[in-house]
Parts: structure tokens; sequence; C-alpha cells
């Protein structure tokens, strides 16, 4: 069972002895409160190693129960908590009442796909039909646009609700308004000095908003906004000649958006994210019915399936392909569309995939490896021309690699556009808007784990430094720490520890999953599969096994030692899991990091 490491003159010890790992990394124990962790057991009845890990988190007794049996019954706020939602609700269900026409601005991205989503099937649902409108990435940028507001107006539409977007388009919005459209705003990025005009800007980030849902994924946000609304509509009597939606029915999209855009799992979060797998697992949403047969998912979706095979795809449309096609494929109830759209995700997302294996080995290329590695808080790649759509995905590969916030840059002419990912703990969105402010980005947004911005090329080295100051990590350790929630052995109770783990799923930000550390095992085959996946199959010195997988690993230090350990044993760190695949299911380990095991 898991064991605890100890701390020596104020300064931790490494679990295992692990100063520098083969990803360069300082193995630590999970800082966590004893006392709390004693006291989560007995309340809990749960184990130690179950305790420790909630204690870890952050979770107190008061608020365990609601973490690991979230309902939105109790975990759901009241939406007027949140600034201008009156205003908002207001303006929306005289729309609805009056059938004007209505128009969607959404982002490119899944939380914009599936705000945008969300909200036409509600407004479906009242019998408006509403537009979607998602810029071209290339041609049209992050955002609302004059030009595109300018023709929303020209077709006669007078409301237009933008999600994951708005709060940082001052000027396009200000045009919208002379144009004669009133602007509804549904967001959650950075907000800046002012707040664009608008007849109501609902952002939790707000710094007068005083709801506390800072957390919450545009579509989230979205969520509370329909629901404000359908309680205003069921007041005004429009469901006397009509049913009323019952809104769960759409918390698939919710789930989705909120894993996708990794914002905090916690609070009402936790809620949207558990119920919505729910929905999804009765596979009703005809797009999400599709995409998952195309690509073999016939089990309930987890956050895994979301994040790492549905999202992707969604995404994929707007980073190389058709902007609004995941918005359409979600928001589709024609099983043709549904299908076909689907089917033209998935090549796009191949596409992405070439596309994104040349830009990453580009910006390898341009990276000081040796210091990255070492003092520089921050990983910066710059080339001309590279493709926009990948350049986010670019600097969470490096981000990973390198364990610091990462920027990838696209310079074209005399500007490049930007896109960045960052650590826990170290706002990114903060200091883009910071950055704006200070004159050294022409414009630039975002949130704590993720920004875009565009920066003159003469002002990249300016941009660069003032990043590199300001995202700091706190702590003086020279090695990046890998948090462990303790060690295992590989005979014992590693299923039953597994399914304790469950009970704290689902995983995200803000509640990582649980990692483990296996003392000197060794390796017993290996074969690579798919692009750069080591399977590995581990033993202990009493012949019990365990199967583990290593993603996108080989090519780097830790898949190539792996792959070639001549039989030596190693530590090896990552996360249990139980994997369902063709309806087996089987225990495995998800590698992340290991070390050589000193004899």
């Amino acid at each position: 069972m898991p064991l605890a490491a100890t701390a020596v003159g104020g300064s931790q010890e490494a679990i295992l002895g692990v100063d520098r790992s083969l990803c360069g990394k300082r193995w630590l124990l999970r800082p966590a409160d004893d006392r709390l962790s004693a006291a989560l057991a007995r309340t809990l009845r749960v184990p130690d190693t179950i305790a420790r890990v909630l204690a870890a988190r952050g979770v107190d007794t008061a608020m365990a129960a609601d973490f690991c049996a979230p309902t939105l019954r109790r975990l759901l706020p009241d939406p007027r908590l949140l600034c201008d939602m009156i205003a908002a609700s207001e303006r929306v269900a005289t729309a609805v009442s009056n059938k004007e026409p209505i128009t969607v601005f959404g982002d490119y991205d899944v939380d914009g796909a599936t705000s945008s989503a969300l909200l036409v099937r509600f407004f479906r649902s009242l019998g408006v039909d509403a537009a979607v409108y998602i810029p071209d990435r290339v041609k049209e940028g992050y955002g609302p646009n004059p030009t595109a507001l300018r023709g929303l107006a020209a077709t006669g539409c007078r409301l237009v609700i933008t999600v994951d977007c708005g709060t940082s388009a001052h000027a396009a919005l200000a045009e919208g308004a002379d144009a004669g459209l009133d602007v509804v705003v549904v967001d959650h990025h950075e907000v800046g000095q002012s707040l664009p005009e608008a007849v109501a800007v609902i952002n939790p980030n707000r710094p007068d908003d005083t709801s506390g849902q800072g957390h919450l994924a545009a579509v989230g946000v979205a969520f509370m906004l329909i629901v404000e609304v359908n309680r205003r509509l069921r007041e005004q009597g429009f469901f006397r000649t009509r049913a009323e939606p019952d809104l769960r029915q759409w918390l698939d999209l919710v789930a989705l958006g909120t894993v996708c855009d990794m914002v905090p799992l916690r609070g009402v979060n936790r809620a949207f994210v558990m119920q919505g797998l729910k929905i999804m697992a009765r596979r009703g949403n005809a797009g999400l019915r599709a995409l998952a047969d195309l690509i073999d998912v016939g089990h309930a979706p987890g956050p895994f399936e979301l994040g790492f095979m549905f999202g992707p795809r969604i995404n994929a449309g707007g980073r190389v392909g058709e902007a609004g096609l995941g918005a359409r494929l979600l928001a589709t109830d024609d099983e043709a569309e549904a299908r076909a759209s689907a089917e033209r995700l998935n090549a796009f997302n191949k596409e992405r995939q070439c596309i994104e294996a040349d830009v990453l080995a580009a910006a390898m290329d341009r990276v000081d490896i040796g210091a990255a590695c070492q003092a520089p808080p921050l990983v910066l790649a710059a080339g001309e021309g590279w493709h926009p759509g990948v350049i986010g995905i670019v600097a969470s590969r490096l981000a990973e690699r390198f364990a610091r916030p990462s920027i990838v840059v696209s310079l074209n002419g005399e500007e490049g556009v930007g896109s960045g990912r960052s650590l826990p703990g170290l706002d990114l969105g903060a200091a883009v808007h910071a950055a704006v402010e200070q004159g050294l980005l022409i414009k630039g947004g975002g949130h704590p784990m993720a920004a875009g911005f565009t920066v003159a090329r003469t002002r990249l080295d300016a941009f660069a430094a003032f990043l590199g100051a300001r995202l700091v990590p706190t702590g003086g350790d020279a090695m990046p720490p890998l948090y462990l929630d303790g060690t295992v052995g590989l005979v014992g109770g590693l299923p039953l520890l597994c399914a304790g783990l469950e009970r704290l799923w689902p995983f995200g930000s803000d509640n990582p999953e649980p990692r483990f550390a296996l003392s000197a095992a060794r390796i017993v085959a290996t074969r690579e599969f798919g692009q750069g996946h080591l399977r590995l199959t581990l033993a202990d010195p009493e012949g019990a096994r365990l199967e583990a997988v290593a993603f996108r690993s080989r090519g780097t230090p830790l898949g190539e030692a792996l792959a070639e350990h001549a039989g030596a044993a190693y530590h090896i760190a990552g996360r249990l899991q139980h994997q369902i695949w063709r309806g087996n299911r089987r225990l495995q380990l998800l590698v992340e990091d290991a070390a050589p095991a000193r004899a």
C-alpha cells in the first residue's frame, strides 16, 4: 500500500530518492494536512490512502460528501448571482417571445462549439431557429469582428449572443451597437480594465462579479443563462401552450465543454461532468452518437474519452477545416448529417495530426533544450508561417515536455499569432491581459491555463521577457516537481485501490488524477504501437505483473530508456486506471515518468 515520504530539516525528501527523473523532475509527495486526512477517513469510512488523496486536493469534511457524489440539486447556484444575468435573461426572453432573429456567435474550440449547440438546442425547443456564426480562425481570428457583426445586422438580426468570446471585443461590439445589434456576452475569459458595449456581459471573472463561479467554462455559463431564461419564460406563462424543456437533457454538451476546456473540476463543474456523462451514456445526441460509433467508443464515455477522443475531433474543424462544423455536429438531429459531419471531422483530425507533428518538430528545433530544462521559467518557440490552427496544441506538448509555461508563435509579415499553455498556479490569461494593457501585444486574452494573442514581430522579445518575469513559480527547487500521492507495489490490493480512487472521479483540472510510484519494477515486455506509444508489461520479484502504457514517449528520454531497458529495474510513476476495451475491463498504469532503480 502507499507509503508516505518524510520531511527532513524542513525540506521534503524525494520519493524513492528520485531527485532527477528521466523527464527531469524531482518526485515529491503531494502536500496534505494529516489531521484532515484522518478526519476524512473517519467521516467517509474510506481507507487512509483515499482520505489522503482528498485532503491533498483541499477537500474538507464539510464538502467531502458533495465532492464524492456531486448533484445539481445541491451545487447549482442561483444564476441571478452572476452580474448582468437579469438584464441578459430579460432581453433573450423577449426575443424568444417575439420570435426575433437570434444569432449565436461562438468560438471555434470545443467550449465554443458546445456552448453554441446548447443554445441552439434550447431555442429550438422553444420554437426559435437560432443561427450560428463561427469565425474562420485564419481569415477572421478569435471572437467578434466588425465585418461579421455588420453582416449579421444587414440580414435583419437584432440579437447576438456571443459564447466563449466577446469580453475583449470592445471595437467590434461598439460597431455592432452602431449597426443596431443588441449583444449579450456569455464568456469566462479574463477581463481587462473595462467591459465592452453590450446589453449584458455575463462573465463570472468580471472584477465586480461576486458569484464565486469563476471556475465555470463558457458552456457552464451558457447553461446558467438558459436556466434563468427558462425560469423567466415560465413566470411569463410562455409554457401554458407548449411543453417546458427538460434542461438536463443537454448536460452531455456541458460535460464535454467543461472537460475539454480544462477548467477546475470543483463545485458545480463536478456535477455538470458527473451528471452530463450519465446523459451521454444514453446516446441521445445524434452527433455524439455518430462520432462515438465512428471511433469505436462502445462503452459509456468518461473524461478520458471526452478530452482525448471526442474533443480533438470536434476541435479539428476549427483548426484546419470548417470552423462551424463541430457546432453543427453537436446541434443536429439528422442522422445522415451527423454521420457525414463526424466523418469530415475525423478526416480533419488526421490532417491536423500531420500538421501538428511538423510544427512540433520545427518548434523543438528552435527550443534550447538545455536552457528549457534549467532555470528559465518559460519556453518559447516562434517560426515563419506555422499553421495557427495547431500552435495551441504544440504549446501544450511543450508545456508537458518541459514542465513550464510554453508559448508558440506563428510569424507572418510584421506580426505573429501566438498561443500559450500554462501550469497550475501560474495565471497565463492574466499575464497576457497585463501585456495588452502595457502595450506589448496588439490584442490578447485567455484564462489561467491557456491564452491567445497577436504580437508585433518587433515586440516579441519584450513580451517573452515580460512573461518570463511574471510567470515565476514559487519555491526554490531547481528541478520541477512531479507530485505523487504515494508509492505502491504490484502485490496486494491494486484493484481495490483503483476502485476506491474511482469514488473521487471525475478527474481533471484542480482535481488531478492520483499518481503513484511503483518501486523497482522490471520491464519484461515492450511493444510500440500507434504514433510513438509504448505498451509495457511490468513485473516485481514475486512475479506479479501489471500492464502499462506510455503515450507519445518514443523519441523522448523516457521512452527510449523504457524501450531499451535491458532488464534493468525502474521506479515508474503514473496513474492507475481500469481500462475498458471492447467490453473488457483491465487494470493498467499510464506511465508519466520513470527513474533507474539504484541497487
